[in-house]
């Protein structure tokens, strides 16, 4: 597990945190690999998302390491008492009738942050897709943050910081590129729904 996280990357908790997420991780039998980038914004896609297991491994990720990386959820979810631990977790609420799009909002939460790191499962369910949904892209192309890939990989029971996708602005060709990506080398908690 990378013991310590790049400088550029955003961090929190401290020692008592890190343990619990590592305990967090111990009790499924994973671990994290791999190498955390060293930049400041960063859209980190968890590949492939096969279970209800996934949310626990991503907790344990974040706070096994201290890494600051938020997630997306409606904001109707942020009511009390859930809405504080949501948003202690890591969650931003999205208002998905607002006048900007979440693009924009994403937009404007990126510029907002010198250190900003999201989380996102672009499959959009834990069951089998034939293709990924596309709003990682547009966030990504409106941004020019880049698009990092951290799979799960069950047969080394690893979560691996792989390596940035190289985007080329079409929607269609990246999609698959990350897709066959994915595909060609990790196989999710449940390899039926990779």
């Amino acid at each position: 597990m990378p013991s310590l996280l790049p400088p550029n990357a955003p961090s929190f908790g401290g020692p008592l945190s890190r343990a619990f997420g590592r305990l967090m991780l111990s009790m499924v039998g994973m671990k994290v690999g791999g190498n955390v980038p060293d930049v400041p914004k960063v859209i980190l896609l968890g590949l492939p998302h096969t279970s209800n297991w996934d949310l626990l491994l991503a907790m344990g990720m974040k706070y096994a390491l201290g890494l600051d990386y938020r997630w997306m959820m409606k904001k109707e979810a942020f009511f009390f008492p859930f809405g504080g631990m949501f948003k202690a977790m890591g969650g931003i609420p999205i208002d998905r009738k607002a006048a900007k799009d979440v693009v924009g909002q994403m937009e404007d939460w990126f510029a907002a942050n010198d250190k900003a790191w999201i989380g996102i499962t672009p499959e959009g369910t834990r069951t089998k897709v034939d293709r990924y949904k596309k709003g990682y892209l547009r966030i990504a192309y409106a941004t020019g943050v880049p698009v990092f890939v951290v799979g799960v990989d069950a047969a080394t029971r690893t979560l691996v910081f792989d390596q940035f996708m190289d985007l080329t602005g079409d929607f269609e060709i990246d999609n698959a590129q990350i897709r066959e990506f994915v595909r060609s080398k990790y196989t999710g908690l449940k390899p039926e729904n990779s």
